[in-house]
């Protein structure tokens, strides 16, 4: 049997005693035994399946047993717009999902649905974890949800089934797919396709039965739903950078104590530093793997992207007027702060 060094001993007894803080600091704290369910829409598999068990363990480790997270995923308590309103009448205590179905509870959420709003990352972490992030974020607890951070869903890209998509004209008469959310449904009208709006849980069969042709998804979200088997070309556009937002139902919430609101807030955001990571580490090599399992891909050039962007100039105007205009230029004034290096 081996003797431990006596710095060895002493790190495991600080440990030992960390971890016995950390229980006896949850047991001390105001926390009751609790069952939450959280829904979201992707398998388990995927990027926000991993975050949501990184979340569910954080929880049950901040309480100290006490809180746990019963996780269902793959729509199994139905879209996002179905489980937003079990939410809002307390059927159901938390969801992930897309901002963009959130639009017609809180109107300042089409904030994110700006077609290139964002140019990278570094931005769209800036902006949502930001004063503007927190006060869209805010709007939703008069609407009966609490928002408590934003993940990320990553940029979107076009597939589709019928030809390549290389310039604007090639959108013309594409039946696309698109979220239940007026902002998607102007900017792809603008660009010529004939959009669709259908629920996500939808969407796979809706492309199986050629229902529609195509659809936007990040590369993420395209690999974990297998949309390439029913998909052939995909068009690297990034058009949007599509976050999603983890929410609680304001009457579970209220009747949480201020302890167990921090264990639920302090979790959003361990899970959300673990997702967004995992997304962005994921996403170059989902792209990859499309390509092996015999996608087309092509890239929009920059002369065809500004053509789209000029093409949605009146759909952007729109989303102004309908977040406010004080909001609007508070996020172009944090923009270009941002692009100075400030």
């Amino acid at each position: 049997m081996k003797t431990l060094t006596l710095s060895r001993r002493l790190a495991l007894i600080a440990a030992a005693a960390l971890a016995v803080t950390a229980t006896t600091s949850a047991q001390a704290a105001d926390i009751k035994p609790r069952l939450i369910r959280f829904g979201y829409g992707l398998a388990e598999n995927s990027n926000q399946g991993r975050a949501v068990k990184v979340f569910a363990d954080e929880v049950q480790k901040l309480s100290g047993g006490k809180m746990r997270v019963r996780a269902i995923g793959g729509a199994a308590l139905g879209p996002d717009t179905q489980m937003q309103q079990a939410l809002i009448g307390g059927a159901q205590e938390m969801m992930v999902g897309s901002t963009a179905t959130l639009v017609g509870i809180a109107k300042e959420m089409a904030l994110w649905d700006t077609p290139f709003l964002v140019n990278n990352v570094r931005e769209a972490d800036a902006l949502l974890d930001g004063p503007v992030g927190d006060k869209v974020r805010g709007k939703l607890a008069e609407k009966g949800m609490v928002g408590l951070a934003y993940w990320e869903n990553g940029f979107r890209n076009l597939t589709n089934s019928k030809h390549a998509v290389t310039k604007l004209e090639d959108l013309n008469g594409i039946k696309l797919r698109v979220m239940q959310n007026n902002v998607f449904l102007d900017s792809f009208k603008q660009l010529g396709a004939n959009a669709v709006p259908l629920p996500y849980s939808e969407l796979f069969t809706a492309l199986e039965t050629n229902a529609v042709d195509g659809q936007e998804n990040p590369y993420n979200t395209i690999l974990s739903a297998k949309f390439y088997e029913v998909q052939k070309y995909l068009t690297v556009t990034n058009h949007v950078y599509s976050p999603w937002i983890v929410t609680v139902s304001r009457k579970f919430w209220d009747g949480l104590s201020k302890d167990e609101q921090a264990v639920l807030q302090q979790a959003a955001i361990k899970s959300r530093d673990f997702e967004r990571k995992d997304t962005r580490d994921e996403a170059a090599k989902a792209l990859a793997e499309l390509k092996t399992k015999g996608m087309q891909v092509n890239e929009l050039s920059a002369a065809e992207a500004a053509r789209m962007r000029d093409k949605l100039t009146r759909v952007n105007a729109g989303i102004a007027t309908q977040v406010g205009m004080d909001l609007w230029n508070e996020t172009q004034g944090q923009l270009a702060k941002l692009r100075a290096g400030k």
